[in-house]
């Protein structure tokens, strides 16, 4: 019998599309101050059910979303066809062996909180390089270790009540460190000179109490989910919730709604 994928089994998880759904603003804003013009060639890495994707089909370019989740693919393929959108496509794949795409053919590869997630970050960011053509450009979203803001102490707090992870386990969080991405670019060929960073924001807007949103993540978010799990064996599960909510509360920026800005790292590559 064949072995799941850790990764894969991690994103099928819960539903990650009940997340993606406070991310949608943020995606969308993101996406216009790229620079997408008709006909552009883009590949959306970890692209979820089309929080980037989609907008940037929206500006016409020709889009394809490739995640490893198959149930994220199908969700993000129902998306495009109710919004009438021919040039953009989903299919099932690994950042870090992406075979069925060729060499040199995008104009603009995004990632944004998707790469970060897949093992073999030297094959992903070889493979990132390799699909993208001369002149293009490659732009990630990745969140900060120990940063304050939101997501880094979700995956913080949870990591705290999951068992340790196995030996040679990198953690997706090295994305967020600037010298960690310039050494895996530099692996691909790509000189730091070509690479920028920059701090920015993605805001979660969540239709509810700060408390509500983190059931949301509790039920629906495959990280989240397994650290309630290994919470629950150890009679902890109260603890967790408990944090979260401290957390999820003291960043809200909302009024009657949560509204909680998280920084990332945007990482631009001139390939």
């Amino acid at each position: 019998m064949l072995s799941m994928n850790p990764n894969k089994a991690l994103w099928e998880k819960g539903d990650f599309t009940r997340i993606a759904a406070t991310m949608r603003e943020s995606g969308e804003a993101l996406v216009q101050r790229l620079g997408i013009t008709k006909g552009m060639k883009v590949l959306d890495l970890g692209c979820g059910d089309g929080t980037t994707a989609l907008p940037a089909a929206k500006l016409g370019a020709d889009v394809v979303g490739v995640d490893i989740a198959s149930n994220l693919v199908e969700a993000g393929t129902k998306r495009a066809a109710e919004l009438g959108l021919t040039t953009c496509r989903f299919d099932e794949g690994d950042a870090s062996n992406l075979q069925h795409l060729p060499d040199r053919v995008f104009d603009l590869v995004i990632t944004i909180f998707g790469a970060m997630f897949a093992p073999k970050p030297f094959e992903v960011a070889k493979e990132m390089v390799r699909v993208t053509r001369p002149g293009g450009r490659i732009v990630m979203g990745n969140w900060i270790p120990n940063d304050p803001t939101l997501v880094a102490q979700i995956l913080r707090i949870s990591s705290s009540y999951t068992p340790a992870p196995p030996e040679g386990f990198v953690s997706p969080m090295m994305w967020g460190i600037e010298g960690k991405v310039i050494e895996r670019f530099a692996a691909a060929g790509i000189s730091p000179q070509k690479i920028s960073f920059a701090r920015d924001t993605f805001t979660f807007n969540f239709p509810g109490k700060p408390s509500e949103f983190v059931d949301e993540f509790r039920q629906y978010y495959g990280p989240t989910m397994n650290a309630f799990e290994a919470a629950e064996k150890n009679g902890r599960a109260d603890n967790l919730k408990r944090e979260l909510e401290e957390l999820f509360k003291r960043q809200n920026k909302g009024t009657g709604v949560t509204s909680i800005p998280a920084t990332f790292l945007r990482v631009t590559v001139a390939v």
